[in-house]
């Protein structure tokens, strides 16, 4: 009696993708990483020194789009939470919907916020703030005292040319006995750079809804001049594309590259 012992079967060779199946894949890596570029993180550049020195003009930062975001049923492990006093903040700037801005967040609902002398006060508690540069205090010598900023809220917001005329007018409806008070929905937010921010006190609260997320980390520092942020001319910012490119090596900060953002 014999048995048939069956023949392997010779390996087939690896079949080429087809250009439909290529191009699948290429979508779908772009659909996923566009979707991480819009709801998860979002890189972000430092334009002004608001908020030096915790961030330099140049500093290019991942903004965490999920922790600040509405609480969703569909991801529940997510941390999701409301922004604390001191968390860093990116948000649309009340009232102008293209520009985004920085700070740091001094006060929220029910806070009482007063300055002296630029000094912080919270619910009459001075403020800790060893990041802070102040008018008379750090690197700041040279600066000299200017009542509404470095007083606020205690001089009339209409004499002060740079405050805008929505805040000039909403401002006194929130000040009581000299202290304003953060409204429900809102916070309160201004620079670390205190004698060159304009902040919270020139425009006013930032809308919980406005806010977008925070700063985790420099992915990478650039030594960029203040004024490169008014160069919007094809010219001019093709001038500074090829200054980055011939000068990456020598004017890249090394030492702040992922730093955490605090």
């Amino acid at each position: 009696m014999s048995t048939n012992t069956p023949t392997p079967s010779a390996p087939q060779p690896p079949q080429d993708e087809t250009l439909l199946e290529a191009f699948a894949s290429i979508c779908t890596v772009l659909v996923v990483g566009l979707f991480i570029i819009n709801f998860v993180f979002q890189n972000f550049e430092i334009p002004s020194g608001s908020m030096e020195k915790t961030l330099l003009i140049g500093d290019h930062v991942f903004v965490d789009r999920i922790t600040f975001a509405p609480k969703t049923s569909f991801f529940p492990l997510i941390p999701y939470r409301d922004p604390k006093v001191g968390d860093i903040i990116v948000f649309i700037k009340p009232n102008e919907p293209d520009l985004y801005l920085v700070k740091r967040v001094v006060g929220l609902p029910g806070d009482r916020i007063h300055l002296t002398g630029g000094i912080l006060y919270r619910n009459g508690q001075r403020v800790n703030e060893p990041q802070i540069s102040v008018a008379g205090i750090g690197d700041h010598d040279g600066f000299s005292y200017s009542p509404y900023r470095d007083d606020f809220p205690t001089v009339d917001p209409s004499l002060e040319s740079q405050v805008t005329a929505t805040w000039a007018t909403e401002l006194p409806h929130h000040i009581v006995n000299g202290e304003l008070v953060v409204p429900p929905g809102v916070v309160f937010a201004m620079g670390d750079n205190r004698v060159e921010s304009l902040d919270g006190r020139y425009w006013g609260f930032v809308p919980r809804q406005n806010i977008i997320g925070r700063p985790l980390f420099i992915y990478w520092s650039f030594i960029t001049p203040d004024t490169q942020m008014y160069v919007t001319d094809m010219k001019g910012r093709a001038a500074w594309a090829f200054h980055t490119i011939t000068h990456f090596i020598s004017d890249t900060r090394w030492s702040r590259e992922f730093r955490p953002v605090r």
